[in-house]
């Protein structure tokens, strides 16, 4: 049976333990695992952390930051394991990167501001590109599609690519609404449909609104709602696809006033 670090509340206590489960006399499934198995329960990680922050629920968020934490260093031991890399390169990239980019802090730059400072990253950013490299480089394009459109806008705002206020989002906003329904074929339909999505995105980024977090939340209260339904249903003997569109309507406003 193998010793266990006496501080489970070291880093290198659980790097050794990561280590340990992908040594020799570890564990058969942490020795099968590669890069690519473990993609999936990455992103599996990554979204139950964003679940703990939405439902601003400290334990779970802790909780969930160490499933992530695991995820991590599996994939630099994975590395380490294949002459790679290891997680000591992985620490000195980012704390290098860091220190680069906050020159205001760590140098002689100046940024008063918290806009001012997104200034100067972008333009630190474009230094460390290569040659003429896109701003929009960079931006996994495996990003949920909406996150993805805030992030391109963005990094576009950052070099000025920007309406001058708010009125041209909401001008370019009924422009596409417009053409979605003057659309003929479905195909136009679905380009304009993208087109009206990702103007809202924007709209949403000018209003101060995360859009992928506005939709996770949106899709919550609805599956709330409609499984209230169901146990509504459920309680007085109702069927709920033997009812008419009206009185599910009833029922449907009869559980938003509760929730």
């Amino acid at each position: 049976m193998a010793s266990l670090p006496e501080d489970l509340s070291k880093f290198d206590s659980f790097a050794a333990v990561i280590a340990h489960l992908r040594s020799p006399d570890g564990c058969p499934w942490d020795k099968e695992q590669t890069h690519a198995s473990l993609r999936i329960h990455l992103l599996s990680e990554c979204y139950e952390v964003l679940e703990a922050i939405d439902g601003n629920d400290p334990s779970k968020l802790c909780e969930e930051l160490g499933d992530l934490l695991l995820q991590i260093v599996l994939h630099a031991q994975i590395a380490a394991d294949n002459g790679e890399f290891e997680m000591g390169d992985v620490i000195k990239g980012i704390n290098s990167k860091i220190i680069h980019r906050h020159p205001h802090v760590f140098g002689d730059g100046q940024a008063a501001t918290a806009d001012e400072v997104m200034h100067n990253w972008e333009v630190l950013k474009k230094e460390e590109r290569e040659g003429d490299a896109s701003v929009l480089e960079g931006v996994p394009k495996q990003m949920p599609a909406l996150a993805y459109a805030y992030e391109i806008s963005r990094r576009a705002v950052r070099v000025g690519f920007e309406w001058e206020n708010l009125e041209g989002v909401l001008d370019k906003l009924l422009e596409e609404i417009r053409e979605i329904k003057d659309a003929g074929s479905n195909e136009e339909k679905a380009r304009e449909f993208g087109d009206l999505l990702f103007t809202l995105v924007n709209f949403a980024r000018w209003q101060g609104i995360d859009s992928e977090a506005a939709l996770r939340e949106a899709n919550d209260k609805f599956y709330r709602r409609f499984t209230r339904m169901e146990a509504l249903c459920c309680e007085r003997g109702l069927v709920l696809n033997e009812m008419s569109f009206d009185e599910m309507d009833a029922l449907w406003e009869e559980v938003k006033r509760g929730i």
